[in-house]
């Protein structure tokens, strides 16, 4: 929402007294804060600046007396109180919050919205539309501060299908601000506040379910925070700290295990074939029993971690004793054979299995982690290529006809604008003079704005009445300067005047039947003409030679003997060339038909 700079942004003025109690009133009774935290979140000497969004939204900021954004307001009338990241600083616990990898929070400075998929952990029971914080991934006991502020689009239920390994996708925030926007830079700025630990205590307050179920429920007198997570990777590779948590009793083994038992039945084992069975029980343990085991559990003594539990310490240690218990419980039925046991069968319709309140596995969470960090992989990988691409701009400059539409939009006729800056400025020219045909919306009607329809008519046309949107943008365009800038690491820009060329790769016929690969148009890339040739010649096993290209004096010709279309084309692609920018055509069979 703030991803460019605010419009229309007026002078601060302080707030009346009586208006100011009024808000700190609203945000006590929104967010169920004690006074104290009031007077801390709406401090006295509260200041209000109005603005309007890129996208010509209305809202209005109430800064601190020394300048930071605490909370904002969007939309005519809204008496919607939504706190900035400098307030979730000062009180962290404010919003329920989301985790996502560190790669993911570029992409939300940027104006992306979250995505399912990008969710780590997340506070329990959390609605659409609800405000919600997002912080950077931290293994628990640790949570990163708010670096982002956004609304819910789905429900906890939609997250919860994710961690179980459904693969869910669309948004589970639309980002409203975050850290490092142009809201954000209204104030002071300053570094984020270091990862924060959360203490088993801190835990407790909120968790009212037994032992083996990550979904933690809110207090009703605490503020949904934190500590509601469901623990899923490792993002920084530290460790939980042995003083912040508990150590799980013998009992709470052996309760977590037959949870993991009856997770197992509930999800896998039910729906095996009668075929499958009998099955040896280190199988049946090692396959079944142990990816079920919960990612963490609620102890007797707080709050534990769970994936490293062994049977050794739990009240059975064995196996076969637990096996045993669970068989006497009615959960499975067992056959001793020559020392070994085996599962004959498993009971889904046990009233334990059925009454089981399924949680996040170690299994679950650990292909969600390498899901992660196979997305981080990857999106590396895109951002290391980004970096040794080649990078084309096709820009325009208002010229002729144009420039009139141009002084009209309030536009600096001087400069060059890319394909998505004429498009803004033309949407939003339509839009102040309401040319959007009622009729049919896809219609602009050209016609009825003089300097709009000098910019898009022809010399040899009839003025139309109305256009399609898209052509009328490409009538604006050709009637401009046509310009181009290469970027390359390392390298100052070059702009050029006309359209981008493409490098010319044609294979022809020469000197009889022998075929030759002709190579032009590279120099605008950066490329030298004697390195090419000489990789090219290496490459293809073949003799290349470099000559003048006729008629052009400034220009070169790269020939390499034979048809090698498709390692000229991978070559200059490892050089950083976009292949939509290699012109490829082979003529040799058109003459041979000749």
């Amino acid at each position: 929402m703030f991803k460019k700079p605010l419009a229309d942004l007026k002078t601060t003025a302080p707030i009346r007294t009586s208006e100011r109690r009024k808000l700190r009133l609203r945000v006590i009774e929104t967010y169920s804060l004690p006074v104290e935290l009031g007077d801390l979140l709406v401090p006295e000497g509260l200041l209000s600046q109005k603005f309007s969004t890129h996208v010509d939204e209305h809202g209005v900021a109430y800064l601190s007396p020394e300048g930071d954004p605490l909370w904002f307001t969007i939309g005519k009338g809204s008496d919607d109180m939504i706190p900035t990241v400098y307030t979730l600083w000062k009180h962290q616990d404010l919003l329920p919050f989301l985790s996502t990898p560190s790669a993911v929070v570029p992409k939300l400075v940027g104006g992306a919205d979250l995505m399912i998929p990008g969710v780590i952990q997340h506070s329990p029971n959390l609605q659409p539309n609800q405000l919600v914080s997002i912080t950077q991934y931290h293994q628990f006991p640790k949570l990163g501060p708010p670096l982002a502020v956004g609304r819910m689009a789905v429900n906890s239920e939609a997250l919860d299908r994710s961690d179980q390994g459904d693969d869910v996708k669309g948004k589970a925030v639309v980002v409203l601000h975050t850290w490092k926007d142009h809201l954000w830079d209204l104030g002071k700025k300053g570094d984020a506040p270091e990862p924060r630990v959360i203490t088993a205590s801190d835990v407790e307050e909120t968790h009212n379910d037994t032992a083996g179920t990550p979904d933690v429920a809110t207090s009703e007198n605490a503020p949904a925070s934190s500590s509601g997570a469901q623990v899923h990777s490792n993002d920084d590779g530290s460790e939980p700290s042995s003083s912040t948590l508990a150590v799980l009793t013998p009992e709470d083994v052996s309760h977590c295990l037959r949870n993991a038992l009856l997770q197992a039945i509930q999800d896998t084992l039910s729906t095996l074939p009668p075929s499958s069975f009998p099955i040896p029980a280190s199988t049946f343990w090692s396959t079944y029993v142990l990816p079920a085991r919960p990612a963490f559990a609620v102890g007797t003594n707080g709050l534990a971690d769970a994936s490293g539990m062994d049977i050794k310490h739990s009240t059975h240690k064995s196996v076969k004793n637990f096996l045993k218990a669970s068989a006497k419980e009615g959960l499975l039925k067992l056959k001793e054979s020559k020392g070994d046991v085996l599962i004959t069968a498993v009971y889904a319709t046990h009233p334990a299995v059925l009454g089981h309140k399924s949680h996040g596995t170690v299994q679950n969470a650990e292909a969600k982690r390498e899901k992660a960090e196979e997305r981080e992989r990857k999106e590396k990988e895109a951002e290391e290529k980004k970096k040794g691409e080649i990078e084309l701009i096709e820009l325009w400059k208002p010229f002729g006809t144009t420039v009139p539409w141009f002084v009209a939009a309030e536009k600096d006729t001087s400069v060059m604008y890319t394909a998505q800056d004429i498009k803004e400025i033309f949407n939003d020219y339509v839009s102040s003079k309401q040319l959007v045909n009622t009729q049919e919306q896809q219609y602009i009607n050209v016609g009825e704005d003089t300097t709009l329809l000098s910019a898009v008519s022809s010399k040899n046309g009839n003025p139309p009445e109305f256009l399609k949107r898209e052509e009328t943008l490409k009538r604006i365009k050709d009637h401009m300067q046509s310009w181009h800038e290469v970027r390359v690491d390392g390298k100052d820009p070059v702009r050029k005047k006309g359209p981008v060329k493409p490098i010319s790769v044609i294979v022809k016929l020469r000197q009889g039947r022998k075929a030759a690969t002709l190579i032009t148009g590279f120099e605008s890339y950066f490329l030298k003409a004697e390195e090419i040739a000489e990789e090219l010649r290496k490459l293809c096993a073949s003799s290349t030679a470099v000559t003048p290209l006729p008629g052009k004096a400034n220009e070169l010709e790269i020939m390499v003997q034979g048809k090698q279309l498709k390692a000229v084309t991978n070559l200059l692609v490892s050089k950083g060339i976009p292949e939509k920018w290699i012109e490829c055509s082979d003529q040799s069979h058109a003459k041979k038909k000749k």
